[in-house]
């Protein structure tokens, strides 16, 4: 399952955001979205958990929690419907 986790903190890292996720299971992949002009993040990224249990468990454990000064949200990610592997923030939150 792919989440998406928004409001990171700019100095947080792939391998911090790794960390944070691994603690409730094996994470696929992670990355983080850059601003292409800058090279820092733009505060917020996708982190896949191939296990829907975990994944489920991470996003109720971790959404409004506090890292590195910011409450973070996570929920399910959603494709767009022009691609299915693009992801997208959702426009309801």
């Amino acid at each position: 399952m792919k989440l998406l986790v928004r409001n990171l903190a700019r100095s947080t890292t792939e391998a911090e955001l790794r960390a944070l996720f691994e603690t409730h299971g094996k994470v696929q992949s992670c990355n983080l979205v850059m601003d292409a002009k800058t090279g820092t993040s733009k505060g917020f990224g996708f982190v896949e958990i191939p296990n829907p249990g975990h994944a489920k468990a991470a996003m109720k454990t971790l959404n409004g929690q506090e890292i590195a000064g910011n409450k973070i949200r996570v929920k399910k990610a959603t494709p767009t419907a022009e691609n299915n592997s693009v992801y997208k923030k959702e426009s309801n939150s």
